[in-house]
């Protein structure tokens, strides 16, 4: 029988989200108990695209939205944690690129010139040309525009390693959970057979939140799911890009990632509107071949005549909205010592774990005695998606 424990915070979900309010919740003096029932990031953290978003794209209509106000200060929060003087310590995470691009191709660029002209996004771009211009698109043949939006794009998989490393001797790999009660209360959890004791205790597993919350008795908060169908394309051909494309609408057509490979190179991983309501209804095959249509007619002197393609379904996990809309922050929901959230993206990690840390501080919860844990099991680090599909 696994000895018990007591601890300050017990969080369940260890993506970026949990990785990242049990690293601040440690500075802060907590003692915590990480549990993940999979991989370490192996739910949405690993299969985002990994861009620090700063609302920009959310006001492609010129104005700027709820989502759009509520995202503006995640880029300069990730910086200064990457740089060593922020909430974390992050240095050693590495940055893909200092910057996320909109690009349009000619046919909308005096659309996109009057939008950046715009109050909603003065002084949150700059055009680039020429040798500025992301690499992928250094080509005589590119005619559109191009802005360069003040976010940016972290490696996840070099995150994940180093929010493992502030976890400490915290996490612990754990698959069979239940409730621990006193007096018909919860007072903990019990993880394989363990009992752990908390002062609080936070769901934060993305779509695995709903099963937790399941076993707890709990029918809210309710969760929704928004699909998307991603696309990976990895060749010899492929330069650099970290960009979204403008269509006609209020989204994105693609937006394009760069991910390196273990064998030296490039993925290009494609979301945007592509990977959503049309590309979920298609079949991979039909979803490859509509993405290859899109980069030939878009980026055609890239050559992709020996590109390697896969594609991804990923579930992402968010409170429930009326007309599954997107959420504009990330969501908290309090009762009793259990705390269920979601980020909603992975830019909103902070934003998350400021939502439990205000919670806990208006609660009176202070850090306890501090305790030494036994030697847990621990998850192991979660694939990326390309290690996994394009090997």
């Amino acid at each position: 029988m696994p000895s018990a424990l007591s601890t300050d915070v017990l969080i369940v979900g260890a993506g970026v989200a949990g990785l990242w309010l049990n690293a601040r919740l440690r500075r802060q003096g907590f003692s915590t108990v990480l549990v993940e029932s999979a991989s370490l990031g192996g739910g949405q953290s690993v299969k985002s695209q990994g861009i620090i978003h700063g609302g920009a794209k959310y006001a492609l209509h010129g104005a700027l939205s709820g989502a759009s106000e509520a995202i503006a200060d995640m880029p300069r929060r990730w910086r200064e944690a990457l740089a060593g003087t922020g909430e974390l310590d992050l240095t050693g995470v590495r940055l893909l690129s200092d910057a996320h691009y909109l690009w349009s191709p000619g046919t909308l660029a005096g659309n996109l010139t009057s939008f950046f002209a715009s109050k909603a996004v003065r002084g949150r771009v700059d055009q680039v040309k020429g040798e500025q211009l992301p690499p992928a698109l250094q080509d005589p043949r590119f005619k559109g525009k191009v802005y360069r939006l003040a976010e940016l794009v972290i490696d996840v998989p070099s995150l994940l390693t180093r929010l493992a490393e502030l976890a400490g001797d915290g996490l612990l790999a754990g698959h069979d959970i239940e409730p621990l009660l006193d007096n018909e209360q919860l007072v903990g959890l019990r993880v394989d057979g363990r009992d752990i004791h908390a002062q609080r205790i936070v769901l934060s597993a993305g779509a695995g939140n709903a099963a937790l919350l399941k076993v707890l008795g709990l029918s809210q908060p309710a969760m929704q799911t928004r699909p998307l169908h991603m696309v990976l394309v990895k060749g010899p051909s492929l330069k650099p890009l970290y960009a979204h494309c403008l269509g006609g609408g209020p989204k994105p057509r693609i937006t394009v990632t760069t991910h390196p490979a273990a064998d030296g190179q490039w993925v290009w991983y494609l979301g945007g509107d592509i990977a959503e309501a049309e590309g979920v209804a298609r079949e991979p095959a039909e979803q490859i071949a509509s993405a290859q249509k899109e980069l030939g007619n878009l980026l055609p002197w890239v050559d992709l005549s020996q590109a390697r393609w896969a594609t991804l379904r990923v579930s992402r996990a968010e409170p429930q909205q009326s007309g599954l809309t997107r959420p504009d922050n990330a969501f908290l929901a309090e009762q009793g010592r259990l705390l269920v959230g979601w980020p909603t993206k992975l830019a909103l990690s902070p934003d998350f774990a400021d939502r439990v840390i205000d919670s806990l501080e208006r609660d009176g919860i202070r850090p306890g005695p501090a305790a030494t844990l036994p030697e847990l099991p621990k998850p192991a680090m979660a694939q990326t998606p390309w290690e996994q599909l394009l090997p």
